[in-house]
């Protein structure tokens, strides 16, 4: 079943049935100031750092599932009910919500009056807007009264669902005219606050959540609004919020506008105080100014549009099927940029409290957003690079506001140090830029480096930690979190320990050797060319020794190992009961090149669709545990077909694929490619129960109660995997040191495709023709009428940063024939 459908003109998902199968969000804010907004307007706000700095308050695993947001109530003649459904969920008698990039409108109507709320975040400025236009669609004047409502958050989110005895004693506002001033902490810290204002004058206000909900009531009957009246509360402690009473007179077709604005100051220390309260309102009255009029919040949506039109021109898609086309052009990249903004901390699956910006998280969401954002992917990998350690192992993850890692010492997740080196190289290879690798950052200790220090720093994290077999040490773990190898027990009868110390935990990843010898060879390109061959040597050799390693200890008579125990059994293994062949290692051992000459490769992804294949994607291993076993770790604590055991874990579906593609199978790659793209999934809605417009990161595995069911949208390395999939790989425009790489590996139906490249300042128009039918191969390339050498654009490397890489409009015409 269908909710709703895509809007491609608009870019928009226009969803136009309230009860979604989950709720199905969006997110305001591109920068610093961020919202999660729901089909019914439930969601939270926060500024950079959604625990340290939240705005609003949101419950998660609640009843009702989407409990709290930005809410609007209309009351008239003893009857209210909500324009967005929720909370009230009284029947409207129409109902629309659109996503858009960074906006949303959601229209309602009930007895000839109607409404549409616009809810957006402008570019440059730390507020929401929520714009309500209200109508009377019927023949007699309507007199009606508007509430709004937000609850404000005690900045710090744990503290604040936590922290009861002094929390409940510390909320502090102030009323001024119609903005509510949110200024509790201004005591302790004096460096910030909230506001809720609305450019009407108002008849009522509250500020004290018991007061305008009541005690036992809950979000769907607020006594004030039950009543009519607003309290003109004032909270003093306990649970601040802001609510506005409009009194509104409607004629007949008559339609009133109010802009109601939610937004955060972060004053300067050497900013002068007033009187009142400590806070400087000065900042906040300027901003409401900017945003008190139609015409000026609808230059400031305008202005949203085309900053996000702006980021989604790099990469133009024409295939000739829809659903391709939009999730390429509009909605892959969308979410990609979105996962890069706020990596894995607030969504309707991540509380936003328990983790920062990850490592290896954004090192991989960067392959998704550079071609967009380079300046902004340039300075995160800077930001990355100063939380590694000097003998190259990292902080897993820190808090974006304060840089600083979350974990102990040393993550023990051995699989990051690599992902450092494929960011660097994927940030190279888009914008040209060499001179990265000579910026100075140190490391976590202090100690001066540049960022070449780090990459060699990562690669001889691998080089200096190796088990038994010549394989890495996985550590804690490598990228499944789950798989946790290094349990012991010293006897039969005591309990499990865990150990991530390198002299005593010699379990073994594969994975990371697939790894190292898909990634490393990027980090030999590099060294050459900056000059450092003998480095480049070395490395090499050290790689050509795991290729070895890999191919005498790390695969079993099908498909490759997962990797070694602790005791020195094999992990994903025909010999094993459960849990016999892993996904992960059969996409990167086969990127990275091994058992192509040999057949292995192609025995070992035949494998993965014999063993793993579904109808909703590839599952991560199989069979799944049946039980626990303290010696695998977390992984086996899930049931049959959830998560790592035997779940579709959408993230490694598209090292699948792009190993698909390698082997020059462009059926399989794009048939992989379809069954988790969550645009060729919209008739499964009752099924699937995610957006569909956004990827999830799980959905249940063949073994599952719920087989096909998601879990887990948005915030995912799926995003930026599928866009690399489907772009580099698929149709083969893929960005490469010397220039731009032209290798698509397509299905063998299709007769070619058109793509807009934006690339190092030149926008290449790609008409990919395929007359005999292949799927794989390039017959030949012109480039502005002239046939070149092989299926490389060729482009010199910059010695310096490039500066406004976007601007160049300089175009080419390039025809390629397949053959």
């Amino acid at each position: 079943m269908k909710y709703g459908y895509f809007d491609d003109r608009a870019r928009e998902y226009v969803i136009n049935n309230p009860e979604t199968p989950y709720p199905w969000i969006n997110y305001l804010g591109s920068k610093n100031y961020f919202c999660l907004l729901s089909n019914t307007a439930g969601g939270y706000s926060f500024y950079k750092d959604a625990r340290l700095l939240r705005i609003t308050r949101y419950r998660y695993n609640n009843v009702p599932i989407d409990a709290g947001g930005k809410y609007y109530y209309i009351y008239e003649d003893g009857e209210y009910w909500s324009p967005t459904w929720a909370p009230v969920k009284a029947k409207l008698d129409y109902y629309q919500c659109q996503h858009g990039l960074g906006y949303s409108v959601i229209t309602g109507e009930r007895k000839n009056i109607s409404t549409e709320i616009l809810y957006f975040v402008p570019v440059d400025d730390n507020c929401e807007i929520h714009r309500l236009k209200i109508k009377n669609n019927g023949s007699s004047v309507r007199k009606i009264k508007l509430f709004s409502f937000v609850e404000f958050c005690l900045w710090d989110a744990y503290d604040d669902m936590t922290n009861f005895q002094r929390n409940l004693s510390t909320g502090e506002v102030e009323v001024e005219g119609s903005t509510i001033f949110h200024k509790t902490e201004y005591r302790e810290r004096r460096n910030h606050f909230s506001f809720f204002t609305v450019n009407s004058n108002i008849s009522g206000f509250d500020t004290d959540r018991e007061s305008f909900i009541g005690l036992y009531n809950g979000f769907h009957e607020p006594q004030v609004v039950v009543s009519g009246r607003p309290g003109n509360s004032i909270a003093s402690g306990w649970s601040p919020i802001g609510s506005h009473c409009l009194e509104i007179v409607l004629q007949p077709g008559e339609e009133q506008s109010y802009i109601f604005i939610l937004g955060f100051m972060e004053n300067n220390p050497d900013n002068k105080w007033s009187s009142c309260g400590g806070i400087n309102k000065d900042k906040a009255y300027s901003m409401i100014r900017r945003y008190n009029s139609d015409i000026k919040v609808d230059n400031a949506l305008q202005q949203l549009k085309s900053y996000w039109d702006d980021l989604l021109s790099g990469f133009y898609l024409e295939s000739g099927d829809d659903r391709l086309d939009r999730m390429v052009n509009t909605w892959n990249q969308y979410q990609c940029m979105v996962t890069f903004n706020l990596a894995r901390s607030a969504s309707y699956f991540e509380s936003g409290i328990s983790r920062g910006i990850g490592f290896r998280d954004s090192n991989q969401d960067l392959l998704g957003v550079v071609h967009m954002v380079p300046e902004r992917a340039r300075e995160r990998l800077i930001d990355l690079a100063r939380t590694q350690f000097e003998d190259g192992s990292t902080y897993h993850q820190y808090q974006p506001l304060t840089k600083e890692g979350n974990n102990e010492i040393g993550s023990g997740f051995n699989d990051d140090p690599l992902w450092l080196i494929l960011g660097t190289a994927a940030y190279i290879k888009e914008t040209g830029d060499i001179s990265i690798l000579n910026e100075e950052v140190s490391f976590n200790n202090g100690k001066e480096a540049t960022l070449f220090d780090h990459l060699l720093a990562s690669f001889n994290h691998v080089v200096l930690n190796k088990g038994p077999h010549g394989l890495p040490l996985i550590g804690r773990a490598d990228w499944n979190d789950c798989l946790n190898l290094n349990c012991f027990s010293t006897d039969p009868g005591e309990s499990f320990q865990t150990t991530t110390n390198k002299d005593d935990g010699q379990a073994e990843s594969v994975l990371i050797a697939g790894m190292f010898v898909t990634i490393g060879p990027e980090f030999v390109k590099m060294c050459r060319f900056i000059g450092k061959d003998e480095i480049a040597d070395r490395a090499q050799s050290e790689i050509e020794d795991m290729k070895k390693a890999v191919m005498e200890h790390g695969r079993d008579k099908n498909w490759f190992l997962r990797a070694y125990d602790y005791y020195g059994n094999k992990v994903g293994s025909i010999d094993n009961n459960e849990g016999q062949i892993y996904i992960e290692p059969q996409g990167f051992c086969v990127m990275g090149g091994l058992g192509i000459e040999s057949g292995f490769a192609r025995k070992a992804l035949d494998s993965v669709k014999e063993r793993l294949d579904t109808e909703y994607g590839l599952v991560l291993l199989d069979p799944p545990y049946k039980q626990y076993y303290p010696e695998l770790g977390e992984i086996s604590s899930y049931p049959p077909g959830y998560k790592e055991n035997g779940g579709i874990f959408c993230h490694a579906n598209p090292w699948i694929m792009i190993a698909e593609t390698v082997l020059g199978r462009g059926n399989n790659a794009f048939e992989y490619y379809k069954k988790i793209a969550p645009a060729y999934l919209e008739e499964i809605s009752d099924i699937h129960r995610m957006e569909p417009y956004v990827y999830a990161q799980m959905i249940a595995g063949k073994d599952a109660v719920n087989h096909g069911e998601a879990k887990n949208s948005w915030l995912t390395g799926t995003a930026a995997w599928n866009y690399v999939a489907i772009t580099h790989y698929i149709l083969g425009i893929r960005p490469e040191y010397e220039g731009l790489k032209i290798d698509p590996c397509i299905p063998e139906e299709w007769s070619g495709f058109y793509v807009e490249k934006r690339f190092r300042g030149k926008v290449y128009k790609i008409h990919v023709n395929n007359p005999a039918k292949v799927s794989k191969g390039v017959k030949h390339i012109k480039v502005d009428g002239e046939i070149i050498e092989g299926n490389l654009i060729r482009i010199p490397l910059e010695n310096q940063a490039r500066e406004n890489v976007n601007d160049n409009t300089t175009q080419h015409i390039v025809e390629v024939i397949m053959g």
